[in-house]
């Protein structure tokens, strides 16, 4: 007797919704029964759609769809904001989270997260205290600065500064530094916002000590410097020195502020790096404000630092804006134990995790590239090929633009899927992983990835493989 179409169509391949809720690779992901159940016929339905579509190569088999719905219940049951790996060769990612916290931050996190603390309450008196108390000794004994301000972000220092010192005058900036911040957020749109008014002097690429002379007005209210921490201006080029324009704001009794943006506490050369000007650089150059990110080279939470003068930062804390900016106890907790890494500079390298990654020794990552490449040649050989090769990371996160780290990388070259699929499989991995693809590969850069997490490439690469067979 023949067989009917019905019978003998591909359709009848998929198994059955409650035959994947059973299956071992489903059992194997912790996750209520509605979000298995969703998976399941989510998988089923992809699967379905596929064969419908005409697909040859299409896997209607149990393990292949339970596979699939595995992986789709791996997201569904996972926490949206979770850690990832790393691997995009650069180091301060923004969309990533920027800096990397060190363990003490981790633990201190942990302690004051899970239960109440001393916040706002001194613990001699028992009285309200400020919450700035628990790092302004650390940031005057590591910066020589009179006082600290922490608010949640540097766009957020921005504001505050130039809306406590020249809201409704003018404020003096050169106009190369009419910086983007990212997000289409600019230096002339911040100072709208503040109450400021811009008056822009020299030219993108030359800016002189008497162009700043010129544009003086009774109606100025500051002179601002920034720091061109997100890009580079070379070749014929100058700009005035901080020192310059803090003396020259002196003279003429105006403010002098100094938007640092990327918060290095330490000179970067004594490690092999590029020179960064420094905070204590710039306070010590006689800028009235100095304002910075925490999460960037500082190596701490994302939150926005200002130092400076007794005088100008108590005016900044009178500000309603600062009760809108300022930050709570999980990021001053981290910030803390983030500065207090800096007091024992002998241990620097060790303890802070940004400043480890930066200054990893070349050989060392070579002899963990090599390694992954040849554990997933063997692991994955059938489906892709993996080869260590030289290459460079960047920093990123709007500090050092356009100079170059030393690394190695894994190159990935998918033999039944595109670069650019392999990479969305791996994003959507549990846990994620973020690379980049370059020149038909999938590149994993191993400066950029953490100690531990080389480990968990090549069970990810097979739940891929078994999807896509």
């Amino acid at each position: 007797m023949s067989e009917t179409p019905e019978e003998t169509s591909p359709l009848r391949q998929l198994p059955r919704v409650d035959d994947l809720l059973v299956h071992p690779r489903m059992t194997a992901v912790p996750a209520p029964r509605a979000l298995a159940l969703k998976a399941a016929r989510e998988a089923v339905a992809e699967t379905r759609a596929r064969l419908l579509a005409g697909e040859s190569a299409v896997n209607a088999s149990a393990d292949a769809v339970a596979s699939r719905a595995a992986e789709l219940l791996e997201r569904s049951a996972a926490r949206s904001l979770r850690r990832a790996v790393n691997a995009t060769g650069v180091l301060l990612h923004t969309n990533l989270g920027r800096a990397p916290l060190s363990e003490a931050a981790q633990q201190a996190l942990a302690e004051v997260a899970g239960g109440f603390s001393n916040l706002q309450a001194d613990l001699g008196s028992g009285r309200r205290s400020e919450r700035e108390d628990h790092v302004q000794g650390l940031f005057q004994t590591l910066t020589g600065a009179e006082a600290a301000l922490v608010v949640n972000n540097n766009a957020a220092a921005t504001v505050l500064v130039l809306n406590t010192l020249a809201a409704g005058h003018e404020v003096i900036v050169s106009r190369g530094e009419m910086v983007e911040i990212g997000g289409a957020f600019r230096i002339p749109e911040i100072l709208k916002l503040a109450g400021c008014r811009l008056v822009e002097v020299g030219c993108t690429n030359r800016t002189h000590l008497r162009d700043y002379e010129r544009a003086l007005t009774p109606e100025t209210g500051l002179i601002l410097s920034v720091h061109q921490s997100n890009y580079r201006i070379v070749g014929f080029a100058e700009q005035v020195a901080v020192a310059e324009l803090a003396q020259f704001a002196r003279e003429k009794k105006i403010p002098c502020a100094h938007d640092l943006g990327s918060g290095a506490l330490l000179d970067l050369r004594a490690y092999g790096l590029p020179h960064e000007p420094t905070v204590p650089e710039s306070l010590a150059a006689g800028a009235d404000a100095t304002l910075f990110s925490g999460d960037k080279l500082l190596g701490g939470p994302q939150c926005g630092i200002i130092l400076g003068k007794k005088a100008p930062l108590a005016a900044m804390h009178k500000n309603p804006f600062y009760r809108a900016f300022r930050v709570g106890k999980l990021t001053l907790a981290a910030l803390e134990a983030t500065l207090r890494l800096f007091l024992e500079p002998e241990t620097l390298l060790e303890k802070h995790r940004l400043m480890s990654l930066l200054t990893a020794p070349l050989d060392g990552i070579r002899r963990r590239a090599e390694s992954l490449a040849q554990e997933i040649a063997a692991s994955c050989a059938n489906w892709l090929s993996a080869e260590a090769q030289s290459g460079e990371s960047e920093i990123g996160g709007g500090s050092l633009a356009g100079y170059p780290i030393p690394t190695v990388v894994v190159r990935l070259r998918p033999k039944a899927i595109s670069p650019d699929d392999l990479a969305a499989r791996l994003r959507q991995a549990s846990p994620p992983i973020f690379t980049r693809v370059q020149e038909g590969c999938v590149v994993l850069d191993v400066r950029t990835m953490l100690a531990s997490e080389e480990k968990l490439i090549v069970p990810v690469l097979k739940r891929i493989e078994i999807v896509t067979s």
